[in-house]
Formats: C-alpha cells, sequence, structure tokens
C-alpha cells in the first residue's frame, strides 16, 4: 500500500503514479485537475483495450485514498520511447557519434506497428471521436470563432469510420518491455479515424517543444531527425494499412486546433500550432 506517498515512481500532467501493494502493481492518483469521471472513463477504455487481447497493463480497479482518485494498474517494468530517446541524445553528444538520419531515434516504427494493431479493432461503448473533436475545437482560446467553424467545416468533410482509436500517440506513453511495446493512458481512447491518430503523431513530432528540465542534448536530435522521424512512421503504417500520407493531411488542422487545449504543451508551441491551422485554412481559400 501507499506509505505517505514515498514511493512514487512517475508523474505527468494529470496524475501521479505509486507503487501499490506487492510491488507488482501500481497506482495512478488523479491530480486536481482530474475529474474521478474521467478516471473512470481510462479504466474503461483500458478495459476494453485489455479485452481485445492489446498489449496495455492489466486495469483493476478504482480506489480512493486520503480524498485522492486513482486507477489501480498491472506494474509494467521497462522504459518509455521517450525515456531511451533522452538517454541515447546525451550518449551520442558525449561520444560526439556521427547523427545518421535513418537511425529510429523516436521508436516510430514501432509506433507505428502498435497504432495499426490498435487501429484493426472496433468497438461499442467508446466515446465518438468527432464528437470529441468539434468539443475540444470550439474550447480552443487561441483560434477566433470564424477560424474554429471553418475548422470543423472542414472535419465534417472528412468521411468518417468506427475503429479504436488511442487519442495521445506519445512516446512517452509507449513502455518499451524486453522487445515488446505497451501502451497506457487510455483516457482520450475513442471510436473513429485512425487518421486523427496518425495526423496527432505528426503534429506531435513536428511541432513539439521538450520541457526545459530535459537535456538540451535531446532538443538537438530532435529538431535534427523530426521530418526523418515522421517519414518512417507513415512508411511503416502504410506498408500495414495502405493509408498514407495523402489520407492523413485533411486531419492535421482539426486535430492541431483541438490540441490547442492541452494543459501539457507550452505557449511556444501554441503559437506553431495556430500559425499551421491559419496557414491550411488561407491555402485552402486561395
Amino acid at each position: 500500500m501507499i506509505n505517505k506517498f514515498d514511493n512514487k515512481i512517475g508523474e505527468g500532467g494529470c496524475a501521479e503514479v505509486f507503487v501499490w501493494e506487492d510491488a507488482s502493481k501500481i497506482v495512478k492518483l488523479a491530480k486536481p485537475n482530474t475529474s474521478t469521471a474521467a478516471l473512470q472513463a481510462e479504466l474503461h477504455h483500458c478495459r476494453i483495450a485489455w479485452e481485445c487481447g492489446l498489449p496495455v497493463p492489466q486495469p483493476f480497479e478504482l480506489v480512493k485514498i486520503e480524498g485522492r482518485s486513482g486507477i489501480v494498474f498491472e506494474r509494467i517494468y521497462g522504459d518509455s520511447i521517450m525515456k531511451r530517446f533522452v538517454e541515447r541524445a546525451v550518449e551520442q553528444s558525449k561520444l560526439q557519434l556521427p547523427l545518421n538520419v535513418f537511425d529510429d531515434y523516436v521508436g516510430a516504427r514501432i509506433t507505428a506497428r502498435l497504432f495499426y494493431q490498435i487501429h484493426t479493432h472496433s468497438v461499442p461503448n467508446m466515446p465518438i471521436q468527432r464528437e470529441n473533436i468539434k468539443r475540444d475545437i470550439r474550447r480552443a482560446q487561441y483560434l477566433p470563432e470564424a477560424d474554429k467553424l471553418a475548422v470543423i467545416a472542414q472535419l465534417d468533410q472528412l468521411p468518417m469510420k468506427q475503429q479504436l482509436c488511442h487519442g495521445d500517440p506519445n512516446p512517452g506513453n509507449i513502455l518499451l518491455r524486453d522487445n515488446d511495446a505497451v501502451i497506457i493512458d487510455w483516457n482520450n481512447a475513442s471510436s473513429g479515424n485512425p487518421e486523427a491518430d496518425l495526423a496527432e503523431y505528426i503534429i506531435m513530432i513536428r511541432y513539439a517543444i521538450l520541457p526545459p528540465h530535459l537535456p538540451c542534448e535531446a532538443s538537438v536530435l530532435l529538431n535534427a531527425t523530426r521530418e526523418a522521424s515522421i517519414r518512417m512512421f507513415i512508411e511503416e503504417y502504410e506498408k500495414l494499412s495502405g493509408i498514407g500520407y495523402a489520407d492523413i493531411e485533411p486531419w492535421i488542422a482539426p486535430i492541431a486546433a483541438r490540441k490547442l487545449i492541452a494543459d501539457a504543451i507550452s505557449e511556444e508551441e501554441k503559437i506553431l500550432l495556430v500559425n499551421e491551422i491559419r496557414r491550411r485554412l488561407h491555402s485552402n481559400c486561395s
């Protein structure tokens, strides 16, 4: 059990993670910015993914500890792709190794295979992706109302699908355990178009501003390999699914607009997203 919150092993923008019971489990405790309803939804989504046989931590139950709600999960022993990337960037800089843009620094290929595996499933009782995207776009504070309406109009023209989507293809959410990848944080999962997940990945790699607490070597490596990583990701996913960049490209503006409500990204990154959205809207009008 938790003892005075002194065995924390991880933390994100919405939760803290602690060892639970015999160390074969963890408990993810919500921060004040996360509601119990959001945790209940995450538990439900992860259970669905688990029942589909997807590589996720086994979900157990919702708990309350010292007034805080949390979810008990199987403990996964492994490093995130993000952690491996940062370590490799520092090591490469120390050893002054030459940069090879054909190397998969951010696990693009394993991420593509993992998301294809997720997208092969279609399940009931999931939030409707398109409704979630529209709700988020309407809440975005960085766009004038006319731009929001224009982006939503673009979204309405896109074909609808009903496949399982994760909603947050972040290298911090993919854990490498031996030679396997396990994906966590299912709170944004929905039923909809795989292209939305793919667009989210492209936007994240292309425009991400790494947190200032990370070594500067990580930002240097990311800046040098962004587009090569995106190409690897798309090539691997297209090989498996037949879906290529031309299919994903119309989703870039709607997904960039929905990301503007995220607490976890910097003001600088939000400005980059706004500029990308406006460039695309202007291009469509010209």
